[in-house]
């Protein structure tokens, strides 16, 4: 029966997947500091500012102090909010979905500030700034 196979290969690679990464035993969030902290089995502890991942940027304390660990130790639940975060994917620098980090990237890039583009803009103030948008 393929389903049954299925439901076994994903148990294998799950099982798999256990054994490379870290799990975690405790998560709380510090009001103090205003990060997400949590504890690895391995003895290594994690912390960050909600507001660098997807689906937390806007979370209050009190949304952020309901934080379950799943069962395999792998996944991080907040059940005010209906957000997941995925242990490993985490550990490697995703902070959420490809198109959401891309904008945060945007933004941050265009927040930059250098000579070459404060002259770049009073050159293009000169000559009316902007062009505007038609129609078409």
């Amino acid at each position: 029966m393929a389903l049954s196979d299925e439901f076994k290969s994903a148990n294998r690679r799950a099982q798999r997947k256990l054994k490379q990464a870290p799990t975690a035993a405790t998560a709380g969030y510090d009001r103090k500091s205003g990060r997400i902290v949590i504890s690895l089995e391995s003895g290594l502890e994690l912390m960050f500012s909600p507001h660098s991942v997807e689906g937390l940027e806007d979370a209050t304390p009190t949304q952020l102090s309901a934080i379950e660990i799943s069962p395999s130790g792998l996944g991080i639940h907040f059940s005010e909010l209906d957000a997941d975060i995925y242990l490993p994917a985490l550990l490697d620098g995703v902070l959420g979905s490809k198109r959401w980090m891309a904008a945060r990237l945007g933004s941050l890039g265009g927040r930059q500030t250098s000579t070459a583009k404060k002259r770049a803009a009073r050159a293009n103030g000169k000559l009316g700034g902007r062009p505007k948008k038609v129609a078409g």
